[in-house]
């Protein structure tokens, strides 16, 4: 096996203080420990295999910049899927991280039918799985590519054509398959195209009802084969159709809940559709914490003078810290962990340009971890929104909860105490500094 990334060593070690240029982790040390776990075990850090191998940094303006010899297409597909795997596990181990996640066409490549991609797909997992065992690596997630060939133009389980959804349960169980050979501790549906550009030739209903029907069958199956990792949906606004019917965090809870799904899936959260939805990803975690559909993120950014999803690696604790302090709040990740769905920029050529990104996106993460713990620890958080509920929990706040109460008798209630309440203060800044001077704070 050629070695792809000569200039590093590895593993990446935790170099502390020291504030070299060398490759180590400054804040990411995986045996630390955090609110009572090591570091590496709240993070559950995963490397994405697409745009990290499969990705040859090309934009809709240019052709790729980037050295991957894998994706030379006049080589041949096999051979050129073997050196991209031996590329992807040599990264893995060295950068040191302990998972990784994959589409089906990253590994292995499509064939000229079904049964020809299923066999193609089978014989890369094999392979995988002896990687695996000699890395150490774990799979975190695998998932299905339903949305780059043209069949899927009009999505995949939402498209008029009946057969482009057979053609795409096909595939989802080849994925499924292969992600429960190798172990993987999720599956992940991403419905990137499961919307429409326009409604002029759009029936929602109908193409609603085909997405339950998908999602119903996928759950089933899940059960037939015996695997007992997590579903998981990713929310995803427009782009790259006008619109989405996984559009966020609430539609897909709402779908869900209208489907009788909602014991069957939670949701892979990313960053950066957070914000392309309007949304901060703090919102998006306490939303799917507060209503039990929590499993999972991608922690990436947006560009905000960019409207679309740049998937830039992580820089801003202050964006990931309030993410994870409700993370932490919720009980911590069980099958989920924080998946680096991420791409270099198109200038960033050099091979060991993956490790710093990786590395500074890791670092990120770790001292958003410590500010989590730190703010939960400091309590003030906490403290202010028991305060702020308080007469919920009292005679008045019980009584409008109570069986026996109506509407009739809450009126009565408030107009024979002459209830005349004056707005108290939501001391916004006064949290906001207390956010601050944790992150500055936290070593």
């Amino acid at each position: 096996m050629a070695e792809f990334f000569t200039d590093v060593a590895g593993p990446v070690a935790f170099a502390g203080t020291d504030r070299g240029d060398g490759l180590g982790f400054r804040v990411y040390n995986p045996d630390r420990l955090v609110s009572g776990r090591r570091m590496a075990d709240h993070l559950r850090i995963a490397v994405c295999y697409w745009h990290s191998f499969n990705w040859p940094g090309t934009d809709v303006f240019g052709a790729g910049t980037f050295d991957r010899p894998w994706l030379d297409p006049s080589d041949d597909p096999i051979s050129a899927a073997y050196a991209k795997q031996d590329a992807a596990f040599e990264f893995f181990e060295k950068l040191g991280t302990p998972f990784y996640c994959f589409h089906d066409v990253d590994m292995a490549p499509p064939g000229a039918s079904l049964a020809e991609s299923r066999s193609n797909l089978e014989m890369l997992v094999d392979r995988a799985a002896e990687k695996q065992e000699e890395t150490g690596v774990r799979l975190l997630w695998g998932t299905a590519n339903l949305f780059s060939h043209p069949r899927y133009a009009a999505g995949a389980a939402t498209n008029p054509d009946p057969d482009v959804f057979a053609h795409a349960a096909a595939q989802v169980r080849d994925a499924m398959a292969a992600t429960h050979r190798l172990g993987g501790e999720n599956y992940v549906l991403w419905g990137g195209r499961e919307g429409y550009d326009t409604l002029l030739n759009t029936e929602m209903s109908r193409e609603s009802d085909q997405l339950a029907r998908f999602l119903e069958l996928v759950a089933d199956h899940k059960r037939n084969i015996g695997f007992t990792g997590a579903l998981l949906i990713e929310p995803k606004p427009q782009e790259p159709t006008k619109h989405q019917y996984d559009y966020d965090c609430a539609t897909v809870h709402g779908f869900l809940e209208r489907y009788d799904l909602v014991e069957e899936y939670k949701v892979n959260i990313e960053v950066n559709h957070a914000t392309l939805g309007g949304h901060s990803f703090h919102h998006e975690v306490a939303y799917a914490i507060e209503n039990g559909i929590f499993g999972s993120i991608d922690a990436n950014r947006g560009d905000p003078q960019n409207g679309w999803d740049t998937d830039q690696f992580p820089n801003s604790v202050e964006e990931l810290s309030l993410g994870l302090f409700e993370i932490l709040r919720g009980g911590g990740f069980t099958s989920g962990g924080c998946n680096f769905d991420t791409k270099l920029r198109r200038q960033s050529m050099d091979r060991t340009d993956l490790f710093h990104a990786h590395i500074g996106g890791i670092d990120t993460l770790a001292q958003s971890l410590l500010v989590a713990s730190a703010l939960i620890d400091d309590g003030a958080l906490d403290q202010a929104r028991t305060d702020r509920y308080s007469g919920w929990g009292a005679d008045r706040g019980r009584m409008i909860f109570s069986d026996g109460a109506t509407l009739d008798s809450i009126a009565d209630e408030a107009m024979s105490k002459n209830l005349d309440p004056t707005p108290k203060s939501g001391r916004q800044e006064l949290l906001e500094n207390a956010v601050n001077k944790v992150i500055w704070t936290t070593t």
